[in-house]
Parts: structure tokens; C-alpha cells; sequence
């Protein structure tokens, strides 16, 4: 009788295949982190913002100065101060922007991101 010779383990080309894929998602994972870092920043200079009750009837150049200054200090990128609106509606003022964060990821390929809210900004009780 003979025994039947069975392969144990991973070959080459599936290590190979394993490793590109994690190679892959490390690549991806590198891209991706500084766009998530400064969107937490742009969300924190933002919710400081809305939540100071002086701004809450504020002109809109002066919410944005205030939001320059807390982008300066951040190195805030992918958006502008005069890309953030300031929105009004039947439930109050709100502070609104709408963004890509665009990445190149190799050549031509590049990672997109689209990050868009609406903070309301503080209501002065009198």
C-alpha cells in the first residue's frame, strides 16, 4: 500500500498571495489615518465653536476667524474656513460643511473620503 503524500501548510504562491494582501491593507491603512486625524480635528475646532454661546448669533466672518484660529494652531487640511457654511432653519443656526479628503494611493488610483455634517451652533437662553 502506498501512503498518500498530502501538503501541509501554505505553499509559496498562497504566502505570497497572503502577504499581498496584507501588504494591501497596511498601504491603505497609512493613506487613510492622516485624512480620519484631521477630520477629528476639523470636528473638535467645530463642536468648540457650537458650543460657545457667544457665537450662537454671531456674524459668519467672525465664527469663521474663530474657526482660523483653532485651524491654524491644528495644521488643519483638505478644508478651507470658506468652505464652512453657516446654515439657518426653523430649529436654529447651524454650522455645515461637505468635504473630500483625496488621497493618492499608487499612479492614478487615489483614496477618497467624503466627510459632511451639520453642528448646531449654542442657543442663548434669555
Amino acid at each position: 500500500m502506498r501512503s498518500l503524500h498530502r501538503q501541509r501548510g501554505l505553499g509559496w504562491f498562497g504566502l505570497l498571495f497572503v502577504l499581498g494582501i496584507i501588504a494591501f491593507a497596511a498601504i491603505v491603512a497609512v493613506k487613510t489615518m492622516p485624512m480620519y486625524l484631521n477630520q477629528m480635528k476639523v470636528t473638535s475646532a467645530i463642536n468648540k465653536i457650537a458650543a460657545d454661546p457667544d457665537n450662537a448669533n454671531a456674524d459668519p466672518t467672525s465664527i469663521r476667524s474663530d474657526l482660523q484660529r483653532y485651524w491654524d494652531i491644528d495644521d488643519v487640511q483638505y478644508l478651507a474656513v470658506s468652505d464652512v457654511k453657516i446654515k439657518r432653519s426653523e430649529r436654529g443656526r447651524f454650522i455645515s460643511y461637505d468635504y473630500e479628503a483625496r488621497e493618492r494611493l499608487f499612479y492614478n488610483i487615489y483614496i477618497v473620503i467624503h466627510f459632511a455634517a451639520d453642528v448646531p451652533l449654542a442657543n442663548v437662553q434669555s
